[in-house]
């Protein structure tokens, strides 16, 4: 009588049946980590490991561990996108630099709706705000801080500033706010949040 073969040795090793759910497993996987450990903490090959895949297969999805961390998070910026702009801009346009790209992500809605959604999980939440902060501190704001030698503080009450007139904008929809043109808010918060990054 004929056995059958072994089919842990012709299954590749660490693949799953479906790049569907090697993708959703990988996901969950750093979800789990990043709010465990932090995204310091965290390496792909922990991830890989915990998803039951190879790290080769995190590459292929994510790229690398911010393209991971973006995606588990759903935010619609990579710091790859914005990092060189606040870096590259001169350090009496940096407040303004800010805020463009600030009002940009908000001002598009498929863009918008997932930050909104993460502030909402953030505040009632452990493990959301956890992801959100090491999104905003480590992934983003500690990077700009130490290249332009501004205080992590500042940096911190410069999106906190920022996040506080978008809510009002887009959540709450407070007037005048709510209706103000982006030039008008440029004018308004640039020099607020040049003061704070200055």
């Amino acid at each position: 009588m004929k056995s059958e073969p072994d089919v842990r040795q012709t299954r590749r090793p660490g693949r799953r049946p479906g790049p569907t759910e090697t993708r959703a497993a990988i996901l969950a996987a750093a979800r789990e980590l990043f709010a465990e450990k932090g995204y310091d903490g965290t390496s792909l090959r922990a991830i890989a490991r915990a998803a039951g895949c190879d790290p080769a297969l995190v590459h292929h999805f994510f790229g690398n561990k911010e393209g991971v961390f973006t995606t588990a998070m759903q935010f619609p910026v990579t710091p790859a996108d914005v990092l060189p702009r606040l870096l590259e801009a001169p350090p009496d346009q940096l407040g303004e630099t800010l805020v463009r790209i600030f009002l940009e992500i908000w001002r598009d809605e498929e863009r918008r709706a997932p930050v909104i959604a993460m502030v909402r999980s953030a505040m009632t939440n452990e493990q959301a705000a956890t992801l959100m902060r090491e999104f905003i501190t480590t992934a983003l704001l500690r990077r700009v801080a130490a290249a332009r030698g501004t205080s992590l503080l500042r940096a911190e009450a410069a999106v906190g500033q920022m996040v506080g007139v978008a809510i009002l904008r887009y959540v709450i929809k407070t007037e005048p706010v709510a209706s103000a043109s982006e030039e008008e808010l440029v004018e308004l918060l640039a020099p607020v949040i040049q003061h704070y990054l200055g």
